[in-house]
């Protein structure tokens, strides 16, 4: 038992096994196999390493965004003239990486808590029947209180009086002067699995070029300073039927970095987007066409609390961080190689299909790749060798005795009978 052991690990320790192989001279399947290794090889080559960059491993940024606005607009409504500064236009004005900028508005000041007639066409009514006191209206201005106002023909509202008008928007957009605006982004990201730390100030943007710079996509790339007429255009929008109703525009910041080559060449992208609506699209009649919003002043008046509402139509810009850093590791590139290793493995595949089963010849193949095996004939044959080794054995055994009595000098073999 104990050899038995000894020589089983023996065999498994200091032998080696490897599958028969059969070479076929065949010219299809040869041609064949070949031009799929070749399909592996390109796309291992050329989408896993080169496209993909299977070679290196990826990280994304952990990034903040910074904002500031600079620019002043002016506004004469009705004989009233109006500087519009960076505290009056935007919204929220803490440099948010999402904000809101004024360029259209609908005005009602001195408004007062009080009661007055809704407008024509929201609360239509031809008694006070039609005026259910105590309730509202989704699209109402208050709560009503059960009078029809017969001069206008709708119910009284409890409400901030008088009710805002907004059935017409001003046309041209009253902030024009908001497409000379510029916008100051400042960011930073850091990719924490490689240790790089990098800002949209690279190298050569100092004060001195920031001072004079605008972004231009091909004479000044890298300039962290945008003007939002430029931004609005180069996301395919028209500023004016922007301006007019509102919208939204996306800049997306992209720090694609290959860390394989110095750290410097790691610079931001710029790209914009519009992010409402189609450029072509000159339907009026869609349904919430822009953005909007509404904000209101309060004052004291006379020991009267007051109100300015305003009506905000503006462009919304939302400042997106895009990111990804890819650096040389060695175990994706090793998988990757496994894996492209294995994927050869179908060239075999297809082959084999090939000679077993379209190729004329291909019983013939069979038979060149298969060694088939009949139990029963093994049987027969182990039976057969048995009873020869049996005769054998029983024929040896009868010589040996035979070769006994020969040397017997009792027996009748050996005895020699002497005549006198």
């Amino acid at each position: 038992m104990r050899n038995q052991i000894a020589s089983a690990l023996s065999d498994f320790f200091f032998e080696y096994e490897t599958p028969r192989q059969v070479l076929v001279k065949n010219r299809r399947v040869g041609v064949v196999c070949r031009l799929i290794q070749l399909g592996v090889l390109v796309y291992i080559i050329g989408w896993v390493f080169i496209y993909e960059k299977g070679y290196q491993s990826t990280d994304t940024a952990v990034s903040s965004v910074f904002t500031k606005m600079k620019g002043v607009g002016y506004t004469n409504v009705s004989g009233k003239e109006t500087v519009w500064d960076v505290a009056d236009y935007v919204f929220p004005s803490q440099g948010d990486p999402s904000f809101v900028v004024m360029t259209n508005y609908i005005i009602t000041e001195g408004q007062e808590m009080g009661k007055c007639p809704e407008l024509p066409g929201k609360h239509s009514c031809t008694s006070n029947n039609d005026c259910i006191g105590g309730s509202y209206k989704r699209t109402g201005h208050g709560q009503m209180t059960g009078v029809c106002v017969t001069t206008t023909n709708t119910c009284e509202v409890l409400s901030w009086c008088p009710v805002e008008d907004d059935r017409t928007i001003p046309n041209p957009p009253l902030l024009m002067s908001a497409e000379n605006y510029t916008l100051f982004i400042k960011n930073s990201v850091t990719f924490p699995l490689f240790g790089v730390t990098r800002s949209n100030l690279v190298e050569g943007i100092d004060a001195n070029y920031v001072g004079k710079c605008i972004y231009d996509p091909k004479k000044a790339p890298l300039c962290p300073i945008f003007r939002l007429g430029d931004i609005v255009e180069l996301s395919g929008f028209s500023f004016e039927k922007l301006a007019l109703e509102g919208g939204a525009i996306g800049i997306v910041v992209d720090w694609t970095c290959n860390l394989d080559v110095h750290v410097k060449h790691c610079k931001p992208e710029y790209n914009f987007h519009g992010l409402y609506g189609n450029p072509a699209d000159t339907d009026s009649t869609s349904a919430s066409i822009g953005y909007n919003f509404r904000y209101a002043k309060h004052y004291m008046e006379n020991n009267v609390a007051k109100r300015t509402l305003l009506k905000v139509f503006g462009i919304r810009f939302d400042i997106i961080v895009k990111s990804l850093a890819r650096q040389f590791d060695i175990i994706p590139t090793l998988t990757a190689i496994g894996s492209g290793v294995g994927i050869f493995g179908v060239a075999t595949v297809v082959c084999d299909l090939v000679l077993l089963y379209l190729l004329p010849k291909r019983e013939f193949y069979k038979n060149m790749k298969f060694k088939y095996t009949d139990t029963q004939t093994q049987d027969r044959e182990s039976i057969d060798l048995d009873s020869n080794a049996y005769y054998t054995l029983e024929a040896n055994v009868r010589q040996a005795q035979g070769k006994d009595k020969s040397n017997d000098p009792d027996s009748e073999a050996g005895s020699i009978e002497k005549e006198n």
